[in-house]
């Protein structure tokens, strides 16, 4: 090739950072001099991103909390757009963010730039006509989970089953003593996990309800260790702001450290809705789901939601396997009995389950992505010389990429 592979990539949260590491990895595998340019958390970073705007712009939740960021959102967006037409990428990859990042690839597809959405949005769950815009703005959406293509097809939208990144990463059993060897806690204790979110947004709205859930568990459970996630310092210093006002007398380790980590060492975990709780599945510790937005932005949500569940090892499994407490019920009186289920029971039978469905999504997409090709065409490289577009060569690796 005459010059060195440029793929435009955004991601908006750490989850998106994770992936984008992962995927920066495979294609440098094949493409050892490929730049990356976009947005990039620190993984993404480290891999080679060269990231025009701190990740942080583009961490924001809900549907009405966007609105105050709205004019910086769009300046961003106007200013990647025009770096993207004056610096054309062989293709753009936008990593989940899909509010962001679906009207980002929409401008740059119409200025006929390629263009593929990693993580499809929940068009399954809520707001199926959206399938109509991710189809303008997309030539081909990676999915994580098999029901997810299936929607797709149903409409003629390019999309491939990639299976879980995460699925492949994480080994089916996961080793407590080490990771407990690695955050320093105690080996003969048992231990809490909590997770109450990485954007400021999610801390500010579920950690008190955790906190006030851990000080009824440590009336029942006087020796349960509390271990916190907190993905970095801005995090933990909010945390330790609501610890403080709302029940000093606890103690709580905060690890800034992963998610993963964290609850690979605890016997249990309370955690924020997100892709965390597929983390959570994968390492395969009970847990219960929490999670509270703007009573406005909840209640558009309800209406237009089309699922029952919110966590994704409850609609992957389309059953309630772990509760899950949303808006109003995120609140100890719910969060609590349901901590204390798990607390007393052996949980197997859910184990059992969460290691079927680890099966069920690990397709090994890393190994995949080298040797896949486009449908139809067995000699890859000879497809890319007859379409003289290294762009065609990437989209068919990208449909197994991690």
């Amino acid at each position: 090739m005459d010059r060195p592979l440029k793929i435009g990539i955004v991601a908006g949260e750490l989850s998106g950072d994770t992936l984008g590491e992962g995927f920066i990895k495979a294609i440098k595998q094949r493409y050892p001099d490929a730049e990356f340019v976009g947005i990039g958390g620190p993984k993404m970073i480290a891999q080679g991103c060269e990231s025009l705007f701190d990740m942080e712009e583009l961490a924001v939740m809900g549907l009405v909390e966007v609105l105050g960021r709205l004019p910086r959102l769009l300046k961003v967006k106007a200013e990647l757009v025009r770096y993207f037409k004056d610096n054309p990428p062989d293709v753009f990859v936008g990593i989940d963010a899909p509010d962001f990042n679906l009207r980002l690839e929409k401008s740059l597809k119409d200025i006929d730039i390629k263009t593929v959405h990693y993580v499809s949005p929940s068009v399954w769950a809520w707001r199926p006509k959206r399938i109509f815009k991710i189809d303008a703005a997309t030539d081909l959406v990676l999915a994580f989970l098999p029901f997810e293509k299936a929607f797709y097809d149903k409409y003629n939208v390019a999309c491939e089953f990639i299976g879980h990144t995460l699925a492949d990463a994480i080994p089916l059993e996961s080793d407590k003593v080490e990771a407990r060897k690695l955050l320093n806690l105690e080996q003969n204790r048992k231990w809490l996990a909590v997770l109450p979110g990485s954007r400021g947004g999610e801390v500010a709205l579920i950690a008190k309800p955790f906190i006030e859930t851990c000080q009824r568990i440590h009336a029942k459970y006087p020796d349960m260790g509390f271990v916190v996630a907190a993905v970095n310092k801005k995090r933990r210093e909010q945390f330790e702001k609501i610890w403080q006002e709302t029940a000093p007398e606890l103690e709580f380790v905060i690890i800034e450290d992963t998610a993963r980590n964290v609850m690979t060492a605890a016997d249990a975990v309370l955690l924020a809705s997100g892709t965390v709780a597929l983390e959570c599945m994968l390492v395969k510790r009970p847990m219960v789901v929490g999670y509270q937005v703007n009573k406005l932005t909840g209640w558009i949500a309800q209406k237009l939601s089309i699922t029952k569940f919110v966590s994704l090892p409850n609609v992957l499994a389309n059953e309630e396997l772990v509760k899950e407490h949303i808006q109003e019920e995120c609140h100890p009186d719910f969060l609590f009995p349901s901590m204390e289920k798990i607390l007393e029971d052996d949980n197997s039978a859910l184990i059992e389950k969460f290691t079927q469905m680890h099966d069920w999504i690990r397709k090994d997409a890393d190994q995949q992505a080298a040797r896949r090709h486009q449908p139809n065409c067995r000699e890859p490289i000879q497809c890319l010389k007859k379409r003289k577009s290294r762009s065609f060569l990437l989209l068919s690796t990208l449909q197994a990429i991690s």
